[in-house]
């Protein structure tokens, strides 16, 4: 790694001597309305380049240093039409741009209030359409995101489709807050995201922005490692229809159909996608057969803007998050051992093993959003939205010698004998409604940029079981064994102000307060009350500055504050043990950054220190369906450097990448842990451990992109990603750890432009192509047989090398 880092400074080093030998001029100029009032916050960026820069208060730009050449300036605000000019620079020169309103209210207010600002003091990364498309292959959404800072992502089919997860500087999805055009996409009692719940998203989506740490302020569950904000179709003005197939490995295909009209009379648009996906997965029976859909329905007019989105997804997942317990990290070739998965196991009347053949997760959502965007003034807009989403599935399952009593059953007699014991199949069901509204103001004005807004959301579920079959019989079809419900009330609201206190400083600063309210009540699934209430309020104070040094340097430093509330199943985990009951988690983080940006080339770092106070981390074990058990932990910290850099190696070839590098540790933790002696009487067993790695927390994390672009609409690019080794408990306990892996993958891109219709675009995805060996996720645990501990573990294998190939016809 260490040899990644000094060969980046190299190559840095080598751009800035190549343009300080030639001949050097300067832009300026001043951005401006029709009417010559100044955009302040105005974007302003040389196409083809690693420089942008934002107008200061007066609504003046500048780039300095540039060498004699042709360059395209592009320029955009919001509520106004982008502007492009070519400029030809054989001396300093002036360029003013001055842009027309917007004939129509742009979409971005939506998002507006809920994201970081160009000179906000956060460590943010944008990922425009093109970047969505471009890793847009079929599989699910931490797999696109996979290239970003930081992030890791983990699939328990084994190829990204299905059930597949992400974290972020080691924080899983419970802990980062998202967002689908500023309306929380967290579930409320889990707080995680289930990407499998939204098949195909990405291709309705047209820009998503990814901070790290705190971050500010925003709608829904605590932000308390990471935010990730999506923002679905935003306007186009001509009408288009789109057909996008693709087919590969473990017999997986997606079908996508898209379309649009444009603006009919400059007023209203309609948009509407369908997708279908199916996938045999890597890991044995790991299948998915997905369909989702999005429509989009707008009336703009020049001021406001009122628009309602449909997205909806229904999913048949085979179940394979139990993991596998077999594999042979010695023998990382026996590919049989490695696609073995137990869900569904179990052994008929010949003791022949057998596997289930519907055990499967199923479940459909579907979100509303209904938006109302008005532009009050030239410097002031408002932004409502009410949203519902409903909910609703279950997990089958088969279960083996399952006693009568634990489902509330009196043991049957049959033919004379009581049976106590049967084979049955159940369904676990979750039935749910989250609906509520969120608001928001955005002021800009010269050297203010201001925003106010908040949210009021209501969650409402029942948790049910019902006895579909049962092998001996005494069991009514279609038995409810348990029901319990949950309602939760969360409420919020936030202000924002960044200051330009002068051409260089601009000071930030953004508070919140939120509220929630939690209730349990009812039987759980081992007959056992649940019944509990919670109630928290938080304070989440943010601030920092951010320093422009000159057009192609700045540098940011931020404290931020959050605090997260507990989730409905570290609850119910801890519910026989008051002991572990778990706390409300507190998080202070500290980031320093710094950009460096010029027409080849781009660099950033950014410093984090996160302290926590009761973080709650996972034990390595895992609860009934797949969720990590939890414990509270007195003070632990994350820290490290996040490097990020570009360079346009040739005017074909083009590099980037980034290289995450931490330390993670909790302070003194304790090990709760089970001992038995030679009779196999059980004893609990407590262990002060002191200062362990926090599972799931690898000290490395790179990807790398290296594209080669020989013609206007063919590119080739070779991608790598690097994951250090992680713990898969606290415990620091070698036999409970993931191996360090590196993965490469290659894309083809192929575009052409018939004259009969817009695009033909191809790709072909070879994935992991020197075909690794490796497990990405895992869990486990340990026990004692007097005094001599064991362990139990479970890996998540991937796929070796295999194949995506596509094509998309637009019209």
């Amino acid at each position: 790694m260490n040899s990644v880092f000094f060969g980046v400074c190299a190559l840095l080093v080598l751009q800035f001597v190549s343009f300080i030998g030639f001949s050097q001029v300067s832009v300026t100029g001043k951005i401006t309305d029709k009417n010559g009032n100044s955009l302040p916050g105005a974007a302003i960026a040389i196409k083809g380049t690693y420089l942008g820069t934002v107008a200061n208060s007066y609504g003046e730009y500048q780039f300095n240093n540039l060498k004699e050449d042709n360059y395209k300036l592009v320029v955009s605000f919001l509520g106004f039409e982008d502007q492009e000019k070519t400029v030809k620079l054989n001396e300093s020169k002036v360029v003013n741009f001055e842009l027309s309103a917007s004939a129509i209210l742009a979409d971005e207010v939506i998002v507006a209030a809920t994201r970081a600002g160009n000179k906000a003091p956060v460590a943010v990364t944008n990922l425009s359409g093109d970047d969505v498309r471009k890793q847009n292959t079929g599989q699910d959404i931490p797999y696109q995101l996979s290239l970003t800072p930081s992030l890791v992502e983990s699939s328990e089919s084994g190829n990204g489709v299905g059930y597949s997860a992400l974290r972020i500087r080691g924080t899983d999805a419970s802990r980062i807050n998202v967002t689908v055009n500023g309306v929380p996409l967290n579930d409320s009692e889990s707080q995680g995201v289930f990407w499998v719940n939204m098949p195909d998203f990405a291709s309705s989506v047209d820009n998503i922005q990814i901070q790290r740490g705190v971050g500010t302020s925003t709608n829904g569950a605590a932000a308390f490692g990471a935010t990730i904000n999506f923002q679905t179709e935003t306007v186009n003005t001509k009408p288009y229809a789109e057909v996008q197939s693709v087919g590969g490995s473990f017999n997986t295909f997606r079908n996508t159909f898209k379309a649009g009209t444009g603006l009919i009379n400059g007023k209203f648009s309609f948009d509407a996608r369908y997708s279908k996906l199916k996938s045999d997965g890597y890991v044995d029976r790991a299948f998915s057969d997905h369909e989702s859909f999005f429509a989009s329905g707008t009336y703009y007019t020049e001021r406001s803007m009122l628009k309602f989105n449909v997205i909806s997804g229904d999913q048949k997942t085979g179940i394979s998050w139990w993991g596998n317990p077999n594999i042979n990290t010695d023998d990382p070739d026996d590919v049989e051992d490695r696609r073995y998965n137990p869900a569904g196991e179990y052994t008929d009347e010949n003791g022949i093993t057998r596997y289930y053949d519907n055990q499967t997760d199923n479940y459909k959502q579907t979100h509303y959003q209904l938006f109302y965007s008005q532009e009050l003034t030239s410097n002031l807009n408002m932004n409502a939205a009410l949203h519902y989403t409903k909910g609703k599935g279950y997990y089958e399952q088969y279960k083996e010698d399952e006693e009568y009593d634990e489902y509330g059953v009196t043991n049957p007699v049959v033919g004379g004998e009581m049976i106590s014991e049967t084979d049955l199949i159940r369904q676990k069901w979750l039935k749910n409604d989250f609906y509520g509204l969120t608001y928001s103001m955005n002021y800009r004005k010269n050297s203010i940029d201001a925003s106010f807004g908040g949210a009021w959301n209501r969650y409402e579920g029942d948790h049910f079981g019902d006895i579909i079959w049962a092998q001996n019989g005494g069991i009514d079809n279609d038995y409810q064994w348990y029901f319990n419900d949950g309602k939760k009330t969360d409420y919020n609201v936030f202000a924002k102000l960044n200051v330009e206190l002068s051409e260089k400083w601009n000071a930030y600063g953004d508070v919140q307060y939120r509220h929630i309210s939690y209730e349990m009540d009812g039987t759980d699934d081992d007959l056992k009350p649940l019944v509990q209430e919670h109630k928290f309020d938080f304070i989440n104070p943010k601030m920092g500055l951010y320093y422009t040094i000159n057009d192609r340097n700045s540098a940011y430093a931020s404290f931020g504050v959050a605090h997260r509330e507990p989730t409905r199943a570290n609850y119910k985990n801890a519910k026989e043990k008051p002991e572990l009951m778990p706390v409300d988690e507190t998080l202070f983080d500290y980031e320093l950054g710094y950009t460096f940006k010029s027409v080849k080339a781009t660099f950033g770092v950014n410093l984090y220190y996160m302290y926590y106070r009761d973080q709650l981390v996972p034990t390595g074990v895992k609860n009934q369906v797949g969720d990590d058990i939890m414990v509270n932990v007195d003070k632990s910290y994350r820290a490290g450097i996040e490097l990020i850099w570009g360079v346009q190696i040739l005017p074909t070839l083009k590099w980037d990448a980034n290289l995450t590098l931490s330390k993670n540790r909790i302070e003194n933790f304790i090990e709760y842990s089970k001992d038995y002696d030679e009779n196999w009487v059980e004893f609990d067993k407590v262990t002060e451990l002191g200062k362990t790695e926090i599972s799931y927390s690898p000290e490395a994390v790179g990807s790398s992109i290296l594209t080669w672009t020989p013609s206007e609409g063919f590119d080739v690019s070779f991608i790598s990603k690097y994951v250090g080794e992680q713990y898969f408990d606290n415990t620091s306990n070698t036999e409970r750890k993931l191996d360090d892996y590196n993965v490469h993958n290659l894309r083809f891109n192929y575009r052409i432009n018939p004259t009969w219709m817009k695009e033909i675009a191809f790709q072909l995805s070879i994935n992991n192509v020197l075909d690794a060996k490796y497990e990405n996720n895992a869990y486990g645990g340990n026990w004692y047989e007097q005094g001599v501990e064991n362990t139990w573990r479970y890996y998540y294998p991937q796929a070796g090398t295999n194949v995506l190939a596509g094509v998309t016809l637009r019209f």
